[in-house]
Formats: C-alpha cells, sequence, structure tokens
C-alpha cells in the first residue's frame, strides 16, 4: 500500500527556515518566554516597571529591563518618561505589540481544549522544563 501524497501548503515558501523567514521570525519571537507575558500584561494599557514585575511573578528585575528594552528595539513598547518628581517611567505596547494579542490568544485557545482533554488537572512542568527561580506551578 503506498502512503497518500502530503498536501500541499497554503501557505506561501519562504525559503529553507532563512533568518528572513516570517516562520523562523515568529518562532524566535515566541521563544522568548517573557516577551508574549509582557504583551499580554500590557493588553489592557500602560504600566510602571515596579507593576509589572509585581504582577509577572517569577521574572527577575533584570530579565524584566533586557526584555522591555529589546521589545522597545523592536518596536513592540514604548517607552514614555514622565518629568515628575520622583521619576516615573511607564511601558504600552505600540500598534505592533497590540498586533501580537491575536496569536497570544489564538495559542490560549489551542491550549485550553487540550487541557480538557486530559484525564489528571494536576499536571506539573517536568523538572527539566523549570528555570531556577521560578516556582513549578499547575498547568491543568
Amino acid at each position: 500500500m503506498t502512503a497518500a501524497p502530503a498536501e500541499r501548503s497554503e501557505y506561501p515558501p519562504y525559503g529553507d527556515y532563512e533568518a528572513d523567514c516570517p516562520a523562523r521570525m515568529g518562532v524566535d519571537l515566541f521563544g522568548n518566554s517573557w516577551l508574549p507575558v509582557i504583551v499580554y500584561m500590557l493588553r489592557e494599557g500602560p504600566l510602571r516597571h515596579s507593576d509589572l514585575l509585581t504582577a509577572i511573578g517569577g521574572i527577575s528585575q533584570k530579565m524584566l529591563t533586557q526584555t522591555l528594552r529589546r521589545m522597545e528595539q523592536m518596536t513592540l513598547v514604548r517607552r514614555r518618561r514622565y518629568a515628575e518628581a520622583p521619576p516615573r517611567v511607564e511601558y504600552e505596547l505600540t500598534e505592533a505589540g497590540r498586533d501580537l494579542l491575536q496569536p497570544i490568544y489564538a495559542l490560549g485557545a489551542w491550549v485550553d481544549p487540550a487541557r480538557g482533554r486530559r484525564d489528571h488537572r494536576d499536571v506539573r512542568r517536568p523538572a527539566g522544563l523549570t528555570r531556577p527561580g521560578r516556582p513549578q506551578v499547575p498547568i491543568g
């Protein structure tokens, strides 16, 4: 018996996952575990660095600062400084940053039904997938 030929993709060809391939760029973007979390946290409006640090939990101040700087360079967030005493800085999503919410919501919609298909609800990440300083939390 011969296997059926694979269906052709409706997606345009981008080469062999080259540096400018949109799929590769998307995977690289979402490969930074904190970037989508920060985008999601900023979905309702601007937040200060300390508010993000508290709301996210498990992220170091250094990692948050590095990720916000990277996001600013990528024009995903805008950093606003206010001439106040003490100084106040807020971060907000740009239009490009808000555009990332759709794939984040789509991932959430994909994960949620998958979670419901499991027989057990207290699934924990394998020890090798956790990072030092990050709590191991139920995902089910």
